[in-house]
């Protein structure tokens, strides 16, 4: 039976930047495909009660390791990485514009967006930038961003984050295998890829 994968994501984490290409390859090589669940990570740390920026009220020193680690697994990755100008990014109208796409449509629009924010420091916030960057994909972005206002497609973005909440989530990007196996953090890969293989280790649970 193969086991299956969603990668729960939200433009503003560096974290789920460095995975989006890489959970892809772990997919490939595990025989599976990627679930993409698209989330905003502010309203699952509300529910949390945790802090609403953790990078930005680390203590200094703390703070330069993140941003030098971050570098350092963008070079791993063979990602560009340039930190934006605009930190915390409001990433609701992109998330709800990608709960709408499926498939390589979801893949390609992901990976575009991200880049543009954490490599090329462009306002994925602005429609007129969304816009944009869905015409460079051929998709279609006037109908898109239109259908951003829809009740639904604001609900399952919220659905997206409470189910992550459920299963013990508790940042971004976190990992599910088969429904149930929760991992959190781009460097978890390694072991996502483990349980895909069928690995579950006696302290799990």
């Amino acid at each position: 039976m193969t086991s299956s994968l969603d990668y729960y994501y939200d433009f503003s984490s560096p974290y789920a930047y460095l995975a989006c290409e890489e959970v892809e390859r772990v997919a490939k090589r595990s025989g599976t495909t990627v679930g993409w669940r698209p989330f905003l990570l502010g309203g699952l740390f509300r529910q949390l009660g945790s802090s609403m920026v953790p990078i930005l009220d680390a203590t200094p020193q703390k703070r330069d390791m993140y941003r030098l680690d971050m570098y350092r697994w963008a070079d791993v990755r063979g990602l560009p990485m340039s930190w934006p100008s605009r930190f915390p990014m409001r990433s609701i109208l992109p998330l709800r514009v990608m709960v709408q796409l499926e498939g390589n449509d979801h893949r390609n629009a992901c990976v575009r967006i991200f880049k543009a924010y954490w490599a090329e420091d462009q306002d994925i916030a602005d429609p007129e930038v969304l816009l944009n960057l869905l015409h460079e994909l051929d998709l279609d972005g006037q109908s898109l961003l239109e259908a951003t206002q829809n009740p639904e497609n604001k609900a399952k973005v919220i659905e997206n984050g409470e189910q992550l909440f459920k299963l013990g989530g508790c940042g971004a990007p976190c990992f599910v295998v088969d429904g149930d196996m929760v991992f959190w953090g781009q460097d978890r890969l390694q072991m996502v890829e483990k349980a895909l293989g069928g690995w579950r280790p006696a302290v799990d649970g």
